[in-house]
């Protein structure tokens, strides 16, 4: 985006682009779609908001539309089953790639470390992740409040930037009770009015109801980027509503990371199974669509009231240091967060079977079986490290490798060793 609107298209100078992205990292949500809603607003006000907001999601809602039909209607074929196996041993490397991209970045000081291992250790231990980011936000914050800077210089480096002449001018729209009220009077039943309706048509206790109740909670508690949201989501997804499996919920991710548009994107995939399964024979594939359309209506509606009623108070959101060590504290959590993360899919891509075990109040961990030990899905992680941190291969070639070594491992016989 950078690339392409900055030096390219120079339709955003760098000022400007650096002060949007600033803004979007301080809220819940996909920041990559919020920065492009927020820079068609720039440039275009409303319309134009909403314009690269929704193509900046389309693409990729109906790449993922298209192949879900394909999952759940072909999965069973070993062309299609052995890119899966391709695809699942590939999101692992990726997971571990954006792990120590991120963690070079945000965990720069000792308190930023120690928030990082406390946060993992606290999900490990069954900790909800939205507190953990409450908590971490909440201890950036006033630690950096106090006067101490372990987490602020991790945090909105770009603080303090003036525009550059010419920038555009809709970031001087003047905030006021009245707008702000006009907005939530639009999207607040935008955004709640598909959740009402399922409840009234299908019931409170629907899969609809549930799908749209859990993202609209995860469209307000989620920081910290996409993988860091899908950590939230699997366990939730697998472990608490059962809408869809480990394997399946790694088999999402393969096809977002494969497609285009925003990896949050999961979540449609996620939502399609979810009301899919739920159908059982009363039009399942309808079901799905619903389900699949209704998950991505409550992710992405607020990033547009957040976008369009925050975007005036951005020079207050920047200027405040302490709120800036409260996003530092936030990033150097994620790391935990992603670090659980790339253990959760781990442990259930490689081994067969995992037995709990009790720790504390309750709270149990699963623990791999080292005689269940899946051959082939080790092997082909080990292919996708190699290829991602030995090779340097891009994301495509290591995508493309790694599906057509799960064909050929399928093809032979092997896929279940």
């Amino acid at each position: 985006m950078h690339r392409i609107l900055v030096e390219e298209k120079r339709w955003i100078d760098e000022p400007r682009f650096l002060h949007a992205l600033n803004y979007c990292m301080l809220l819940p949500g996909p920041e990559a779609q919020q920065l492009a809603t927020y820079i068609g607003w720039l440039l275009h006000g409303t319309r134009g908001g909403l314009v690269a907001g929704t193509l900046f999601v389309l693409p990729g809602f109906i790449a993922i539309m298209a192949l879900s039909f394909v999952y759940v209607l072909f999965g069973a074929h070993p062309v299609v089953s052995g890119i899966f196996l391709g695809l699942k041993t590939a999101v692992i490397a990726l997971i571990v790639q954006a792990l120590i991209r991120i963690g070079g970045r945000a965990l720069k000081t000792k308190g930023a470390r120690v928030l990082a291992l406390l946060a993992f250790a606290a999900l490990i231990a069954g900790v909800p992740f939205p507190l953990v980011i409450l908590v971490a936000g909440a201890a950036g914050y006033f630690w950096t409040k106090t006067g101490h800077k372990d987490f602020r210089t991790n945090g909105m480096p770009h603080a303090g930037i003036h525009d550059a002449p010419g920038s555009a001018t809709h970031a001087r729209v003047q905030p006021s009770a009245a707008r702000a009220f006009k907005l939530l009077a639009i999207w607040l039943p935008l955004w709640f009015a598909p959740i009402v309706i399922a409840a009234l048509v299908a019931g409170e206790q629907s899969v609809f109801t549930q799908l749209g109740v859990f993202f609209s909670k995860m469209a307000v508690v989620t920081f910290g980027g996409a993988y860091a949201v899908l950590a939230y989501v699997a366990q939730q997804a697998v472990e608490r509503y059962s809408w869809v499996t480990p394997t399946q919920m790694l088999d999402g991710l393969g096809l977002a990371e494969s497609t285009p548009g925003p990896l949050i994107l999961t979540v449609q995939f996620v939502g399609f199974l979810a009301a899919y399964h739920a159908a059982g024979g009363a039009h399942p594939l309808l079901a799905g669509v619903l389900g699949a359309v209704l998950t991505v209506w409550v992710t992405f509606v607020p990033c547009f009231l957040w976008i369009f009623l925050g975007a005036p108070y951005i020079e207050r959101l920047r200027a405040n240091i302490a709120l800036s060590g409260a996003l530092s504290a936030i990033t150097a959590a994620v790391v935990g967060v992603i670090a659980n993360l790339a253990l959760w899919f781990t442990l259930h891509a490689l081994f067969s079977t995992l037995r709990s075990i009790e720790i504390v109040a309750g709270h149990q961990i699963a623990i791999p079986l080292p005689e269940s030990l899946r051959l082939v899905p080790a092997l082909l992680t080990a292919l996708a490290l190699a290829l991602t941190f030995v090779l340097r291969q891009g994301l495509a070639r290591t995508l493309t490798i790694c599906a057509a070594a799960g064909v050929a491992a399928t093809a032979l016989g092997f896929a279940g060793y």
